[in-house]
């Protein structure tokens, strides 16, 4: 009984290959001929085997198999279609208007006028002393966090992939924090680092320590990177926990046996064949950290004193807060294309940098 067919196309020289010689003795066929390739049942499991079908110089495929053709095409436009559609109306389009805003001078009212004024709004940008403080803030932010959220969560990742008892718990502990939404988590630390911390220090009198850091500018700032890093760490855990789990045990056990310890195992066998879940936790905390928000709202909102504003808080209120549409939108399109080049040099890097295994 077979089933399971698939017709193709061989040369002669790929038949006498697959032990069809003798056939191809006795029969005069064309260049190239049709055959089919069917799973046969048989005792001890499935086996394929080659049949010929026809020969012929002019050959098209069956009726049924143009069919299954334009039913896989049929059954593809209809589950992209909808996707390209939603991705052009929400991103592409408004992507679009908001580059038309950039050039315009507009406080967002209906009914007053819109004047275009070019490229100033991006010229104004280079004078703008509070945006150019918010891009510090952002770069020293996005620097410490991404390190630390690679650091932990590559940590976590090789603790509860090793002989950790209790593994199963430790993921999904540690995966929570990731869970909740940032606003969330801003509104819960913003209690901690107050009331939590104020009152441990009244108790315990090291006042030096534990006060309300949302209060004193340096220490809202290393606020709001424990917040990003407990919430980022846990999920970038995961995804290292799938490349150590793809790991080539061979290759491993290799190590150990010419007598390689375990850090050099890590560093010089497990950490160059990680390469690709290097490049995708580096790319997604890097483009994280740089468009936080959520945080970075309901921890400081900025504050104190804009000490903690970043660039995405800046635009903002830029536009919701000072009304300023037109400016607001050229500073969105100046931190677009910054992201966007950090983070394509940052996969350029890496991308280099990876093994094949």
């Amino acid at each position: 009984m077979y089933r399971n067919s698939a017709f193709c196309m061989m040369d002669k020289s790929m038949l006498n290959f697959c032990g069809f010689s003798r056939f191809m003795d006795e029969c005069t066929l064309p260049k190239r001929i049709v055959i089919s390739l069917k799973r046969k049942h048989a005792i001890g499991g499935e086996k394929w085997q080659l049949l010929p079908v026809c020969a012929c110089r002019s050959w098209s495929l069956p009726a049924t198999i143009k069919m299954k053709r334009k039913s896989d095409k049929a059954w593809y436009a209809l589950f992209v279609l909808p996707l390209v559609f939603v991705f052009t109306t929400v991103v592409i389009i408004p992507f679009l208007i908001g580059i038309g805003y950039s050039f315009i001078s507009w406080d967002g009212m209906p009914l007053n006028e819109k004047t275009f004024v070019g490229f100033e709004n991006f010229m104004n940008l280079f004078s703008d002393k509070r945006f150019m403080e918010s891009a510090r803030h952002t770069l020293t932010f996005s620097l410490i966090s991404v390190l630390l959220i690679n650091v932990i969560g590559l940590a976590f990742a090789l603790s509860v992939t090793g002989k950790l008892r209790v593994k199963n718990a430790a993921r999904s502990m540690l995966f929570t924090p990731y869970l909740i939404g940032g606003l969330i988590l801003g509104y819960i630390w913003k209690f901690i680092f107050t009331d939590v911390f104020q009152s441990i220090g009244n108790l315990t009198g090291l006042n030096h320590f534990f006060f309300s850091w949302l209060l004193h500018p340096k220490y809202a700032l290393a606020a709001t990177i424990v917040v990003a890093t407990w919430q980022m760490a846990g999920y970038i855990m995961i995804i290292y926990i799938n490349g150590i789990q793809s790991l080539p045990e061979d290759v491993i056990e290799a190590a150990k046996v010419d007598g390689a310890g375990y850090w050099q195992a890590l560093f010089h066998i497990k950490f160059p064949l990680l390469m690709p879940s290097f490049t995708i936790c580096l790319f997604m905390t890097l483009s994280n950290c740089f468009k936080i928000f959520d945080i970075n709202f309901s921890l400081t909102g900025g504050g104190p004193n804009n000490a903690t504003e970043m660039m995405a808080m800046n635009i903002y209120n830029e536009i919701f807060s000072l009304n300023h549409f037109g400016y607001g939108q050229a500073k969105a399109i100046v931190f677009f294309i910054s992201v966007a080049i950090i983070t394509l040099m940052q996969v350029s890097f890496t991308k280099k940098r990876e093994v094949e295994m």
